[in-house]
Parts: structure tokens; sequence; C-alpha cells
């Protein structure tokens, strides 16, 4: 079961992102050649006008290949001169490439938003309330109250209480400028963590785990925030790892979303099917922001990478050598390739300790 769900929204996930490609590509007037499912032999295939749709052997991934993709046209090149058709990708001005290169993370963001509209219009969202304070931490001896809605902290500004989480486990042991608001009325406090037995930083107040339900506005507002919850959770994660405050075997991939899908699949199981389903979505939303940002990481043979020499392309005013283009995609590729083969390994290893 759990298999075939991770295949369900690792599906639905890069559909999506090569939906965002192929809808670009039409509405800029390129040809695409093929819309596939999956990576390999084609299992099924079917051609519709002048694109073929697949649905491929291997699961995981997916493509959008257009005419033209990799060829050299640039800005001062006549299209037709050069021997470029007019439909194919690399006749199209920068910024058509651009708009169908960045379109595949924008649809993934569109995704993740969509699915948050369902789940926090279904159980409403984690309001950054403390419901509980402990007696001698920093947040009692400050004067604060259950109730209090936590609005900032530091410079950041706190939308939902998984923020106020994040921000003190990724902040250990910094002194912490609180705002947070009373009977409409807003008071600011310093906070200087105290280590608890466990050797964390705790300020002393925790949230109720309720979930607050909101009008259709809120639900909108709120589903935003869960998005951007999400995006900067991974970009902040990113620069952890980066940083070295996470280490390698910390990183999960195909194999270790798989498990992790299925654990949350059984967890869930004894609620009932509704809150399977809303856990699933929850799954797909934090995987949907997660793959739009790795996208966009400025990494050859990713979109973010492509869309570096296509801006690099629009304030020179022509491209890059393709030679030398398809050459740092190239490497970037093996790079990715050799990465995943680790994060695989990874994974198994996690699973069998």
């Amino acid at each position: 079961m759990k298999l075939l769900l991770a295949l369900i929204i690792f599906s639905l996930i890069i559909v999506i992102h090569e939906l965002g490609h192929f809808l670009l590509a039409k509405r800029g007037g390129i040809r695409v050649n093929e819309f596939s499912l999956g990576m390999g032999p084609r299992l099924l295939s079917r051609q519709i006008g002048e694109t073929r749709y697949s649905l491929k052997l291997f699961p995981f991934g997916g493509s959008c290949m257009m005419e033209g993709e990799d060829g050299g046209y640039s800005l001062e090149t006549d299209a037709p001169a050069a021997g470029i058709l007019q439909d194919s990708f690399a006749a199209k001005s920068v910024w058509t490439r651009i708009s169908v290169v960045a379109a595949g993370p924008v649809f993934n963001f569109i995704l993740a938003f969509v699915l948050s509209l369902i789940v926090i219009g279904s159980i409403g969202y984690d309001a950054p309330v403390a419901a509980a304070l402990t007696e001698d931490y920093p947040a009692a001896e400050a004067g604060m109250q259950p109730g209090d809605r936590i609005v900032k902290m530091n410079n950041t500004r706190i939308h939902v209480y998984r923020e106020v989480s994040m921000y003190v486990q990724m902040h250990q042991g910094e002194t912490v400028e609180l705002t947070y608001e009373r009977n409409g009325e807003r008071h600011t406090v310093v906070l200087e963590p105290k280590q608890s037995e466990s050797g964390m930083y705790y300020l002393g107040f925790r949230g109720s785990g309720v979930r607050t339900k909101g009008n259709l506005v809120q639900v909108i507002g709120y589903s935003a925030y869960e998005v951007k919850y999400w995006i900067s959770t991974t970009i902040k994660s990113l620069g952890m790892l980066f940083g070295g405050s996470v280490g390698a075997e910390d990183i999960s991939g195909p194999v270790g979303i798989v498990n992790a899908i299925g654990d949350t699949y059984e967890s869930s199981r004894s609620d009932g099917a509704f809150y399977v389903w809303l856990n699933m979505l929850y799954v797909s939303i934090l995987l949907s922001a997660n793959l739009g940002v790795m996208n966009l990481l400025p990494i050859p043979a990713l979109d973010g990478g492509r869309l570096v020499f296509l801006l690099l392309e629009a304030v020179r005013g022509k491209g890059i050598d393709p030679e030398k283009e398809g050459m740092v995609h190239f490497v970037g590729l093996m790079v990715l390739m050799a990465l995943m083969i680790f994060v695989m390994f990874n994974d198994f290893r996690n699973i069998l300790m």
C-alpha cells in the first residue's frame, strides 16, 4: 500500500511540474514532441496532434520534450536563416523560454497551495498561540500568559505555530525579541532561552495542538502561509546542510520518502480514511513545495541551472555557446546521478539500521 500511495503522490507532483512546462510551451507557440510520465521504455503511448503522450516503465520522473530545446538559437541569430523551426523552443524569445522553464517549479507551488486549501479548509490552521507556560522559564518570567498570540520573533513574522517551533529549533541558545498580542494590544519582551536537561534550549511555552477553523479569507491566507512555511523550511534546511549543521546522513531520497509515506499511512489508519486522506495531502504539500525549491537551485541540469543561462542571455543580449552550455548541464547531470546513488544508499542504510 505504501508503494502505491508513494507512486500516486510522486506521479501527481511530477505531472503538475511537467504540465507547467507543457502549458507555457503551448502558450508560447512551442511544439511539444512528447509529454511523458516516468522514465525508460514506453509502456503506453498515444499521438494526439503534434504531441505524443506516454507512460513509461520507471515511475520516477517525467518529461516535456520540446522541439529544438537544446538548440543554439540566440537573439543575434535569424531563426529561418539558421535553419531553426519557428515553433521550436530555441527560436523563441529569451523571456518566452524563461517563462517555460520557470513554469515547472511555479506549478509545484500552485499545487501545494491548492492542496493546502483542501487541508486547511477541512481541519483549520495551527494558530501561533501559547496554550501553556512552564514555570521558571523565560516566557513565564517575562509575564507572558496562556492565550498570548505570537506575532514576531526577532525579524521573523509568525503566522502559524510551527514557525515558532522551527525558529527555536534553528536558533538554539539565541536571545529572542518576541512580540505577542493580548486583548488587541501588542507587547514586546526579550527572552534568553533556558537549557533543559536534554541539552536543548527552550523559551518555556507550547501550543495547544488544536487547529483553528477560519472563514474563506483566512483559509486562503493560511494556505499561502502553509506554502511559504514549507518553502522557507526547505531553504533553511539547505542552508543548515551546506553550513554543516545537518549531516549528509540526514538526507532522504525516493526510498526514504516512500518509507516515510508508509509510516504516515500506518500511523493514521486508526483515525479513519478521512485522516489518511488528509495526511497524504499534507505529505504532497511538503514534497511539492520541496520539489519546486530544489528545481530552482542554480545547479546545471535542473530548471534553476537552465534559468541561469537564460538570464545571462537576457543580460548579454546573446546566448551562451550551446556546446559549452550542454557540457555544463551534462556534468551537472552526472553529479546529480552520483548524488542520487549516494542518497539511495543512505536511505537503505537508515531503514536497515
